[in-house]
């Protein structure tokens, strides 16, 4: 597999595969979603889309990044998510560089968004596929965000060797600055838990697969079964 690793500015043109990676925290919390029961998330492009949104569908659930405001249920924390019931419900997440990056990403023959929660379940999703050329996409910091690099590494490292050891990879991303600045309280909207949640590694069995669908980009997980004997390539 050929691997790039770039920023959301670095992508000129519409890759074939596209990983759209945000561990702090956008798609730990997506991946939170899905494991409460929603059915589906739509991402947003800006706040105001999210709101209009939620005012023509006052059943779906609105979260966004920072401080709780007006107009949303929620903000971007797994730990806040995690004990919310979103059964059977649509989520529209809005925040600064996760759903931003996967937009940016939209033309792709896939799109795919991940975490270390779903990293397995991507990479074996990408096994699966067979796929050539993956545009891994470091949606943090201007793609230099150490905790999305590292997931993303950790995820292309555990396509061709299924045995990747997780260990340097989460130590890297638990040493980045966004880890420091949620622990330290830097970021609003936070709960106590929320490093420790991005930090789980194949917590979920699914990857989560970005199309689009009536203009919308929508995010759902599709469940990617262990086969027996299931080696890399």
């Amino acid at each position: 597999m050929d691997a790039r690793f770039l920023g959301i500015a670095d992508l000129v043109e519409a890759p074939s595969v596209a990983v759209v990676v945000d561990v702090m925290r956008a798609f730990t919390v997506a991946a939170w979603a899905f494991a409460q029961g929603a059915e589906k998330i739509v991402l947003a492009e800006s706040l105001d889309e999210a709101l209009a949104l939620k005012a023509r569908h006052p059943d779906w659930v609105a979260l966004k990044d920072g401080p709780p405001a007006p107009g949303f249920d929620t903000v971007n924390s797994p730990g806040l998510l995690r004990s919310m019931d979103v059964r059977g419900r649509t989520v529209v997440q809005k925040t600064t560089a996760g759903t931003v990056g996967a937009l940016a990403a939209k033309e792709a023959s896939l799109v795919l968004c991940a975490s270390f929660v779903v990293a397995e379940a991507t990479a074996r999703l990408l096994r699966t596929g067979r796929s050539g050329s993956v545009t891994f996409v470091v949606t943090g910091e201007d793609g230099q965000a150490d905790e999305d690099l590292a997931c993303a590494q950790y995820i292309a490292r555990r396509v061709t060797e299924a045995g990747t050891d997780a260990t340097e990879f989460l130590r890297r991303a638990a040493e980045s600055r966004a880890a420091a600045e949620l622990a330290e309280g830097v970021r609003q909207g936070v709960h106590p838990d929320d490093v420790a949640l991005c930090l789980e590694v194949d917590r979920f069995p699914f990857a989560m697969v970005a199309t689009l669908e009536d203009s919308l980009l929508v995010l759902r997980p599709r469940a990617v079964p262990s086969p027996a004997g299931d080696a890399s390539i």
